[in-house]
């Protein structure tokens, strides 16, 4: 015999997806940006994408994993210009890498307000 609440509302809205919460993905993104002033603010933020990440939609686990490539990538982007500032040219790459992390920051701010994952997840500049 077939259930009679089955069917009822409440069973339905118990059952529809919740709309994801893109607050903790904005802050990670905010976290890695405050780097310029506070530098231990990025590895809160990487710590923050590693725990949530897998735990929404596809396109926002999309953007915890745009965070933890943007950290790991600007890490060793930011390695290689301290070694190369040395012979004068780390300070030009440093900038280079500021105006980077600031363009795939403001790309991860719009696709969340989107509610869509970054575009080109996988790169390695934009």
């Amino acid at each position: 015999m077939a259930d009679p609440l089955a069917d009822s509302p409440e069973t339905l809205a118990d059952e529809a997806p919740q709309p994801a919460d893109t607050t903790l993905a904005m802050v990670v993104y905010g976290l890695l940006l405050a780097g310029f002033v506070i530098g231990i603010t990025p590895i809160v933020g990487v710590v923050i994408a590693y725990v949530y990440r897998g735990k929404g939609p596809p396109w926002l686990d999309g953007h915890y994993r745009y965070q933890i490539r943007t950290f790991w990538i600007g890490l060793l982007y930011a390695i290689v210009a301290a070694l190369l500032s040395l012979i004068g040219i780390g300070l030009i790459l440093m900038l280079g890498l500021a105006i980077w992390l600031i363009v795939r920051c403001v790309k991860g701010f719009k696709g969340l307000q989107e509610k869509r994952a970054p575009s080109n997840i996988d790169t390695w500049l934009w």
